[in-house]
């Protein structure tokens, strides 16, 4: 009987080992989110703060690499080398200075909150490249325009209506300090910006969201590439980003002292982000991705908006908006609907796959003619495999291939790791 519960138990907890690892990450963005903005708030510049996390992160991965893959790697040639330049550009760059901007200028819950966008702008960016089939008479595809609609529709709204302060039952002891001689103006400091500010950051990250699924759309180019040398693609991204960011910083940023830091929050806000949310979050998500799937790694990150909201109401006396609060519930409305019709797309690639297996295993051996016939199915979809680059695609791949569609599942899974990252933004 003993043995029985002590079975159960340890059944349990490896059961929940996905769930407590997705819930912990979570966490860990969170207070990326408000250190970043504790430390942009005192006035470090986030170009220089894009320097140094994607150094830190460089330098945290590039040992695992060296000593996992360093054998077979892959020949850099000019054209690999543009891939990951393009990948270094969007995502170390462009994508953080534009999240880290628009984070200044608005709260870290607004921030979380719009980088559950993601999901929906990857597919529409896969759909204008080709990549992404729509059958609207199936309901999983009606699932995926709707829902990118909707999330479309709730960022829109926090962009344009900021409405009433909400009060927060915990956040209420704070009224006194807001009736001071200058609340007004001091209203405006808390929240790091004016109106004009607010639309402006806004806009700094929808364009940071569409920078990242832009390298979601791209990655999976290199992730063929190096399908067996992940963390090494993951240091040369950081490592081109840092250089890359580096030559942003000198442009914008001519003081020298912005560059100097200290045993402060600058360098924890720099080496949290880079070794937690850019190095240890991505190996936690690639070991769930693995075992769970994409589609449950990201069916987390709404979580994370509800911690910073938490969080940033302590910390940082961040006040929550009526518009925040509409528009981030429409956002996830949209960001479940988009992954209900992800998963429901797998589902029926696998039965597909399984079907056709049955159909293969039921053909006549014997005949010449029945194999080359199969043959040509087969390379007729290598042809069509080789443009798609989303896993979503993969339903149009026949059980001959099942093996073939498996690596490629194995290669998008990958490519959601950053979603990641984006998340963790």
């Amino acid at each position: 009987m003993g043995t029985e519960k002590v079975g159960s138990c340890g059944k349990f907890l490896e059961s929940s080992k996905p769930y407590f690892a997705m819930i912990s990450l979570q966490f860990g963005y969170a207070g990326m989110n408000v250190i970043t903005k504790l430390s942009l708030n005192q006035g470090m510049s986030h170009y220089v703060l894009v320097v140094y996390r994607h150094a830190f992160a460089a330098a945290s991965i590039a040992p695992f690499a060296f000593m996992f893959e360093r054998k077979g790697q892959p020949k850099i040639t000019l054209k690999v080398f543009m891939q990951l330049f393009i990948l270094a550009l969007l995502g170390p760059v462009i994508d953080q200075n534009f999240y880290y901007a628009g984070l200044k200028l608005t709260s870290p819950t607004f921030s979380c909150a719009m980088s559950n966008m993601l999901p929906a702008m990857t597919f529409v960016m896969a759909v204008i490249c080709r990549m992404e089939k729509i059958d609207m008479k199936k309901v999983r595809c009606q699932a995926k325009v709707v829902g990118t609609l909707v999330t479309v529709a709730g960022a829109m709204l926090m962009t344009l209506y900021k409405g009433p302060i909400m009060e927060l039952v915990w956040a209420k002891h704070r009224e006194i300090n807001h009736n001071t001689t200058n609340s007004s103006s001091s209203t405006t400091i808390n929240n790091g910006s004016s109106e004009k500010d607010w639309f402006l950051g806004c806009t700094f990250l929808i364009i940071a969201t569409l920078a990242w699924a832009s390298l979601f759309v791209l990655q999976a180019k290199a992730i063929e590439t190096y399908k067996n040398h992940q963390l090494s693609l993951t240091t040369i991204i950081c490592f081109i980003g840092t250089l890359q960011a580096t030559a942003v910083t000198f442009v914008m940023e001519h003081n020298p002292s912005v560059w100097r830091i200290g045993w402060d929050m600058n360098l924890l806000a720099a080496a949290y982000a880079g070794i937690v949310t850019s190095s240890i979050s991505y190996y936690v998500q690639g070991l769930v991705i693995k075992k769970k799937g994409p589609v449950f790694a990201t069916a987390f990150s709404p979580l994370m908006m509800i911690i910073v909201a938490i969080m940033g109401s302590f910390i940082l006396a961040e006040q929550i908006y009526l518009g925040g609060v509409v528009g981030s519930i429409l956002i996830v409305i949209g960001l479940y609907s988009v992954l209900w019709g992800k998963h429901k797309e797998q589902i029926e690639t696998k039965i597909m796959g399984h079907h056709d297996d049955n159909d293969m295993q039921h053909l006549p051996v014997t005949k010449a003619n029945n194999n080359n016939g199969a043959h040509n199915f087969g390379n007729e979809d290598s042809k069509n495999d080789a443009t798609l680059v989303d896993h979503h695609c993969t339903q149009e791949n026949f059980g001959h291939h099942k093996e073939e569609v498996n690596d490629k599942e194995k290669h998008c899974s990958s490519v959601v790791i950053a979603m990641t990252n984006q998340e963790a933004n």
